[in-house]
């Protein structure tokens, strides 16, 4: 079998190739051939999906007739690998594809759609541009701008590229934690500024109240009250709930004290005339009676 793999073959010194008697063939002989599928497509007989790249032997013959600018187009006829029904495509050279001629539909392919759209494109500018030179004119310009847009483009994402470049991992991982820090720092600053003005009013409330008095309870009362009040302020993140807020205002200083004044009625306005004159009528008669003669 080594003999049969070789490319060169020998031939002997008196060989002469007029002696060989010629085998008549037909014209267009189909020649057997392994191929794969270049392309995707459905069998009409069965629905068979064959996918491109599937191996199969085919016969293949040339379209009589039928050429593209001198290049001979090749027929192919193969069977569906369920129903074995016979299909048949051919080459084109054109579009440099091949093309389902029989027994079979191609599938869908997206980006045919768009090549066969920008080639209907270029083919209506070109009839437009084929009597109007301003027209030509026109669209030269545009093509230029569109380019020169695309080249700016291009080097932005150049120069945002060799930026980038020069930023290790461990640099931005840096910057990450210092923004961060950053931030707490700025948020601690606020909630404690906060906290002290609002403190400080406190104290001020405080003092205006308790300082009417000179006694030294109101004074120790003052200090424990100063003390808490430094104790909230030096940590303001502690007392963020509403409860500890509400609960270490509340004991700093009653800030609300509550009083019932019970209003008169008319009913007790004329019992307390009418007691005066009781009083008044009997302190009368006792002075008379001390004025008299007798006693």
């Amino acid at each position: 079998m080594g003999e049969r793999k070789v490319l060169n073959k020998y031939y002997p010194p008196d060989f002469d190739p007029a002696k060989i008697p010629r085998i008549r063939r037909p014209k267009n002989q189909q020649i057997k051939i392994r191929m794969m599928l270049p392309m995707s497509i459905r069998c009409n007989t069965c629905g068979n999906y064959i996918y491109k790249g599937t191996k199969f032997n085919s016969r293949k013959e040339n379209a009589v007739g039928e050429t593209y600018l001198g290049i001979q187009i090749f027929r192919f006829y193969f069977k569906c690998t369920r129903c074995s029904a016979e299909l048949a495509m051919k080459t084109d050279p054109q579009n440099s594809d091949y093309v389902v001629e029989a027994g079979a539909t191609r599938n869908f392919e997206p980006w045919r759609a768009e090549d066969e759209q920008a080639d209907e494109l270029r083919k209506t500018r070109d009839a437009e541009e084929m009597g109007d030179a301003m027209k030509s004119l026109e669209n030269r310009t545009l093509d230029s701008k569109r380019e020169m847009v695309i080249l700016a483009a291009l080097d932005e994402v150049k120069s945002m590229k060799s930026r980038h470049a020069t930023v290790s991992v461990d640099a931005m991982l840096q910057a990450l934690h210092h923004t961060e820090e950053n931030m707490e720092v700025e948020d601690e600053e606020l909630v404690k500024s906060i906290f002290d003005q609002r403190s400080n009013e406190l104290i001020r409330r405080i003092s205006d109240e308790d300082f009417d008095d000179d006694d030294d309870e109101t004074s120790t009362n003052y200090l424990k009250r100063r003390k808490i009040c430094d104790e909230l302020s030096s940590k303001p993140t502690d007392s963020l709930t509403k409860e500890n807020a509400v609960a270490k205002t509340r004991s700093l200083h009653p800030l609300f004290k509550i009083a019932v004044i019970k209003k008169p009625t008319k009913a007790a306005d004329s019992n307390r005339k009418a007691g005066a004159d009781d009083t008044g009528t009997g302190l009368l008669s006792l002075c008379q009676s001390y004025n008299s003669d007798d006693d």
